[in-house]
Order: structure tokens, then C-alpha cells, then sequence
């Protein structure tokens, strides 16, 4: 069973920088895509930020490209979003996902196809 684990996130003023990391444990592959989504209260989720591990590929959502960077550490289980610039239209719960085995065929234009989910940390940027 994969577990994730979260950290980071709070508040800070815009056109400042915060970075999450989350922690993966209970992987047996090791083609496996780890990424970031957020969602604010009345709305879907949405995602910011993917990496597969394989080929260390990214994807980021067009709202926060040239701002936030996701990366992976060496052994491929934890995942960083090094969020800088941050807008007040950041504020959001941010969710760690992750995807067990990823297939070396797929499309990696796109977010994780997410099987297990962080517990969310709030991330608040004020203007």
C-alpha cells in the first residue's frame, strides 16, 4: 500500500516563495509519476504539477509554469514543488498525488493519473 506523506505549505505574501515536499512509501515499481494538485472550496481540483519518474519528465499547469518547479530526489519517492512568485490566486489546498506504475507508453503531456492522494496542506498567499 502506497502512503503519502506531506509538508510545507502556509502563508505568506505575495511574490513570495514556499516549498512542499511529500514523502512516498510503499512503492514496488519503478515507473511511477508523483505530482501536485490544489483545490479551493467551491471548485474542482486542479492539477499544478506532474513529474514521472522515468526520464524525470514534467508537466505543469499553464497557470503556473516559469513560477513553480517540481522535482524528484534520487531514490524517486519524494517529490518537492518549489512554489516562487506566488499570486493570491495560489491560495489553495495543495494535495501530493501519486500513480503506482506508470507504463513506458504513456503520454506524459498530462497529470498523474492519481491512485493515492496526501492528507493536503493549505498553502495562503495575501495581496
Amino acid at each position: 500500500q502506497v502512503q503519502l506523506v506531506e509538508s510545507g505549505g502556509g502563508s505568506v505574501q505575495a511574490g513570495g516563495s514556499l516549498r512542499l515536499s511529500c514523502a512516498a512509501s510503499g512503492y514496488t515499481y519503478t515507473s511511477n509519476c508523483m505530482g501536485w494538485f490544489r483545490q479551493v472550496p467551491g471548485k474542482e481540483r486542479e492539477g499544478v504539477a506532474a513529474i514521472y519518474s522515468v526520464g524525470n519528465i514534467v508537466h505543469y499547469a499553464d497557470s503556473v509554469k516559469g513560477r513553480f518547479t517540481i522535482s524528484l530526489d534520487d531514490a524517486g519517492t519524494t517529490v518537492y514543488l518549489q512554489m516562487n512568485s506566488l499570486k493570491p490566486e495560489d491560495t489553495a489546498e495543495y494535495y501530493c498525488a501519486a500513480e503506482h506504475g506508470v507504463p513506458l507508453t504513456r503520454d506524459t503531456e498530462t497529470f498523474c493519473r492519481t491512485e493515492y492522494w496526501g492528507q493536503g496542506t493549505q498553502v495562503t498567499v495575501s495581496s
